[in-house]
């Protein structure tokens, strides 16, 4: 006997249905949801401990997307046939959904939860990932885990002029604006995308367009946790020890302390950290020796101190913690051409902040390989970003990249590939490295600005510059003061209630990052924070034009050339030769790489070399391959075979035509072998083609002359 499901169904504003039930599969956990729509089902569950762990005095969260192969009728690639390590794709759904859930757990929770949405069954056409959020709030509604939502998060896309939420993914190819957006029934509170060069307008209006789905989201949401018996008593909890009396001592004997370093204006993080640090250690060290073992109380209060003073510094006196105003960028310097060896190669330094970022030119060989559930293909387009610890003077595991790199890393590769040449104008694969070798503040903005400079040193001939720019904000709610920050450092960022990223060219908006911690952020400031983005986002092009104004006219001399060249259809076969032998005995004879894709009813060849004479020497081997016989013209051919009869000779790459006896001479031959011999280079002229059989009929005679009649 099945178990008595619970089930919410709704419809969107564009008659789509969704539906959430629970009570099914995986009544163990603490909550479990199936989100359905057409095909395609997602399976979230959510666990969490009953106790929190000794000294831990954070959220541990964990959130995990996961694409089940089968869910699409398909085997996983690779030598197990088995899923495997997260993919890059599952990574960044995974921080989507996270960055969504995280703030809402209430700050004394501290036991360790975790949330796995996977994907069960695939519809065609459906991208899932804009579902897995509304499965994981849906699965921590219907729980008893405390959690200040429902959330939802939906996919909203400019498509001819109209905002559509959730589009298939056929139709995002054709989008000018494609977002996730996050947020309650009440607030926004996360924002990712890609744009083509779009107004701060027309993106609001997109956010906008968004809430209101997320809206009838949330409210299915509310409406199925009621029916949940579970989820009417949320779990009573105690995961903090506190001392409200040593609390109030912490703030009366360090806050003033605390302003006036704020308010101190000192550009060297270094020494703004060893400051505070002086301040709570002296107060460490004035406690009573029996109250020396609540030095970790110690360190929590003074911690809100110190956030609750620079951000008082910041409202009350407008000053920022390295003496900046508010709207102004630290200084910048900038270099190309700094690795002599590298395709292309830039430094972009802003304050304390530093990127050296590469660009390497391959072909379609290099092109990155997709192997997922529902998304395959390949890319040309590649950017990583690495984070190592001595870019912020710290001591850690230098390994392969975290969730957090390859979130940077995408973001920031989404706001250069709008830019990009396409088609012929581009036959390489990208690949832009980021090495952040300094690090206080928005170095994914910093990658953007050096990877447009990158670009334009390796030659590659992109529409337009794109800079990149971090945004903070301040906001008391009592007073309804609020301070917009451009280009926030670390300590901003961390302190802040927004952090708001946004790269794009002096015409419009690329990509945009967005994270909000406060509730109730009005439009009108999220406007306000824009333009002065736009206005950040303009002056740093600036700068990096003072280094780099365009693009090379021209590649390196050690960038490998291609070029491209098309044949038809049916010579493919006969360029890459019986288990390649030809294309491999050309590309050794010419020192080339050589590529070919079938594309309708084309074969697309990229011929791959720093020298032009050897692409030109492939080119003609390609050409003699694929060229076809006209009559009348003369070839250079080889003697393959004698035969009683005349003699076989091949007049183009895999092409023989019969040079009978009669044609060899105007006088009578006795035999061919008298005449000509196997290897010999001789003229012909191809008088003709069988139209029965295709054998061409050569002579050698009519390229003599006839000699006079005596």
């Amino acid at each position: 006997m099945s178990a008595q499901a619970i089930t919410k169904t709704f419809q969107m504003e564009d008659g789509t249905t969704i539906s959430i039930e629970t009570g099914r599969l995986a009544k163990q956990a603490d909550g479990a949801a199936v989100v359905k729509m057409g095909n395609t089902m997602l399976l979230a569950t959510v666990v969490a401990a009953e106790e929190a762990k000794e000294d831990v005095d954070f959220m541990p969260l964990s959130v995990d997307y996961k694409e089940k192969y089968a869910s699409t009728g398909k085997f996983p690639g690779g030598f197990f046939k088995r899923e495997g390590r997260p993919s890059e794709y599952e990574i960044l759904i995974s921080r989507l959904v996270d960055r969504a859930l995280r703030p809402l757990f209430p700050e004394d929770f501290h036991a360790e939860t975790q949330v796995i949405i996977q994907l069960i069954s695939g519809g065609d056409d459906v991208a899932p990932d804009a579902l897995a959020a509304l499965a994981a709030s849906s699965a921590l509604a219907v729980s008893d885990i405390p959690f200040h939502g429902p959330i939802s998060e939906v996919r909203v896309a400019l498509i001819d002029g109209k905002y559509v939420i959730n589009p298939s993914l056929s139709r995002m190819e054709d989008a000018d604006l494609e977002m996730m957006v996050a947020a309650s029934a009440d607030n926004i509170m996360m924002v990712e995308g890609e744009m083509k060069e779009v107004s701060e307008t027309v993106m609001i209006e997109a956010i906008k367009a968004a809430h209101q789905a997320i809206k009838i989201q949330c409210q299915a949401q509310v409406e199925l946790a009621d029916m949940v018996e579970k989820s009417k008593t949320k779990r009573t909890y105690c995961h903090e020890t506190n001392d409200e009396e040593l609390k109030v001592r912490v703030k009366e004997a360090t806050y003033q302390k605390c302003y006036e370093l704020a308010l101190s204006g000192n550009p060297d993080k270094n020494a703004r950290t060893e400051g505070f640090k002086a301040i709570r250690d002296e107060f460490i060290e004035s406690l009573p020796e029996e109250e020396q073992d609540k030095a970790n109380l110690v360190k929590r209060y003074f911690h809100n101190v110190e956030k609750e003073a620079l951000r008082q510094a910041l409202l009350n006196d407008h000053i920022r913690m390295d003496g900046r105003k508010l709207n102004q960028v630290r200084p910048i310097w900038s270099e190309v051409d700094y690795l002599p060896s590298a395709h292309g190669s830039a430094i972009f330094t802003r304050g304390e902040t530093q990127a050296l970022v590469t660009v390497t030119l391959g072909n379609k060989m290099n092109e990155q390989m997709i192997d997922g559930a529902v998304i395959d293909g390949s890319s040309k387009f590649i950017l990583h970003y690495n984070f190592p610890g001595f870019s912020t003077g710290e001591v850690r595991r230098f390994g392969s990249p975290g969730r957090r790199e390859i979130g940077h890393g995408n973001l920031a590769m989404r706001a250069l590939k709008y830019v990009l040449p396409e088609g012929d104008a581009n036959p390489y694969t990208i690949r832009i490295v980021s090495d952040i070798l300094e690090s206080n503040g928005s170095s994914s903005m910093a990658t953007v600005c050096g990877g447009t400079m990158a670009l334009m040193d390796a030659g590659v001939q992109i529409k337009k510059p794109v800079a990149g720019i971090a945004m903070g904000l301040i906001t008391d709610t009592e007073s309804g003061k609020y301070a917009i920050l451009t280009d926030i450092l670390g300590d901003e960022d961390h302190f802040g209630d927004m952090d708001f990223k946004v790269t794009g060219t002096a015409d419009g908006i690329t990509a945009c990052q967005m994270d909000i911690k406060v509730d109730g952020l009005p439009y009108e400031v999220l406007a306000e924070a824009l333009e002065q983005a736009r206005e950040g986002r303009l002056h740093i092009l600036g700068e990096i034009a003072k280094t780099i104004s365009e693009p090379r006219a021209d590649y390196k001399e050690h960038v490998p050339r291609i070029e491209r060249m098309s044949i038809a259809k049916e010579f493919i076969g006969a360029v890459i030769g019986p288990g390649g032998k030809v294309i491999q005995e050309m590309q050794r004879e010419t020192n080339t790489t050589i590529v070919i894709e079938e594309v309708g009813n084309f074969g697309i060849i990229d011929i791959v070399s720093p020298d032009k004479a050897s692409i030109e020497a492939a080119k003609a081997k390609i050409k003699a391959i694929t060229a076809v016989p006209e009559v009348g013209e003369v070839y250079l051919g080889t003697i393959k075979s004698i035969v009683p009869f005349g003699a076989f000779v091949e007049i183009l790459p895999g092409k023989e035509g019969l040079l009978h006896i009669s044609e060899i001479d105007w006088k009578r031959i006795e035999k061919v072998e008298d005449v000509l011999h196997e290897g010999d280079q001789i003229k012909v002229k191809l008088i003709g083609v069988d139209e029965r059989n295709g054998k061409m009929k050569l002579s050698r005679k009519a390229l003599i002359k006839r000699p006079e009649r005596k």
